[in-house]
């Protein structure tokens, strides 16, 4: 072999493995990173789960969906803002409290979300009565007790009853409506939406990587699957969660 090929070779050797050992140098930097973060181990099992790590922003016409201003009574009659929950990633769902039908369930999951983030100070949900004639604070604070709901960020709120629903089909584009001939009277979504720190809506996408939007909120864990053979995505919110924790 000539000389000049045998050092041009040798250069080249040199120069791959500084390359190898440079991404190496960065690989290592960002394990480090996520172990000090704590969060190596939920970025792994998020990948798997499919196979996006990072959840994604709802997006309507170009721009980002932020939640709206709100302001409104909580169930101690305190006045609850939307910047009371900047800093905070929290869970929305709209309800009343005799719903005979699926308000019961979805509460239920949320109380399950409670107790899986009991201490954690920048966790928090937000549950709006579609009711409020009848759901004053005081019927509120019945229904709380009754279901253990004990969270500190966690406010069932009433108030204008136009403004609520406003913000229900505007604000989150969630179905709510009164409907005589619907049992307890009214008709809404059993979804919940995902809201981050500064107040955007996020969701994780599905297998054609459009945003899941909502995640179902009247299906157990336990139960798993219902008749229609929907499966539940209280384990997907918490792990979403923990992730917007983490961000």
């Amino acid at each position: 072999m000539p000389k000049g090929a045998s050092s041009k070779k040798k250069y080249t050797y040199i120069w791959v493995s500084a390359v190898v050992l440079l991404f190496g140098i960065f690989a290592v930097l960002e394990i480090t990173r996520r172990i000090e973060k704590g969060t190596v181990v939920d970025n792994d099992r998020l990948a798997g789960v499919t196979g996006v790590q990072e959840l994604t922003y709802i997006v309507n016409n170009g721009q980002k969906r932020k939640v709206p201003s709100f302001s409104f009574l909580d169930q101690d009659s305190v006045l609850v803002t939307d910047k009371d929950y900047l800093g905070k990633v929290y869970v929305v769902d709209f309800f009343f409290t005799t719903c005979p039908t699926i308000c019961p369930i979805m509460t239920q999951n949320l109380v399950e979300l409670q107790n899986t983030f009991p201490d954690i100070r920048d966790f928090g949900v937000v549950s709006f009565t579609i009711n409020p004639r009848y759901d004053s604070p005081g019927v509120l604070k019945k229904y709380a007790n009754k279901y253990g709901i004990t969270h500190p960020n966690w406010h069932l709120l009433t108030g204008d009853r136009d403004s609520i629903y406003t913000l229900a089909r505007e604000g989150f584009y969630v179905f709510a409506n009164e409907n005589a001939d619907a049992p307890g009277g009214f008709e809404h979504s059993g979804m919940f939406a995902l809201v981050d720190k500064q107040g955007y809506l996020r969701s994780r996408t599905d297998a054609f990587g459009n945003p899941m939007i909502y995640y179902r909120g009247t299906i157990t864990e336990e139960q798993g699957v219902n008749n229609e053979g929907e499966s539940q995505q209280i384990t997907m919110l918490k792990e979403d969660i923990q992730k917007l924790l983490s961000e």
